[in-house]
């Protein structure tokens, strides 16, 4: 209870440094497009790439999935779930990362409690 009234003073004298808020939401939006978080599947057969957006930057399939998707059906529907299986865990990484991001800003602005609350209003 003490630890939440400290978070909402702390947010209540955030609010009248609005520029401070300002300033954490802009270095949490310019470190998410500056990330990079790596994502794989079938052992590095399926590589992919978000940012902290979690936009899809690249993807990378091993040759052997290419040249095997050309001739067999099989092949096609197993590439097919490693591209969701790198995508999903490049993107789950990224969201980890993200949240990571945000808690240190909001620990430097004294509202370390409040970073799960404050996700969705600096990213």
């Amino acid at each position: 209870m003490l630890d939440k009234l400290k978070a909402m003073q702390a947010l209540g004298s955030l609010m009248k440094n609005k520029e401070q808020l300002a300033e954490a939401g802009e270095r949490i939006k310019s470190k998410m497009d500056a990330m990079r978080v790596d994502g794989q599947a079938g052992g590095g057969a399926c590589r992919a790439v978000v940012n902290g957006k979690m936009k899809l930057i690249d993807l990378t399939l091993d040759p052997a999935l290419l040249s095997g998707m050309a001739v067999d059906e099989k092949t096609r529907d197993l590439a097919t779930t490693l591209i969701k299986d790198a995508i999903n865990d490049a993107t789950e990484n990224a969201q980890k990362q993200v949240q990571q991001i945000i808690a240190k800003e909001a620990d430097d602005l004294g509202l370390g409690d409040m970073a799960p609350q404050l996700t969705g209003l600096l990213s």
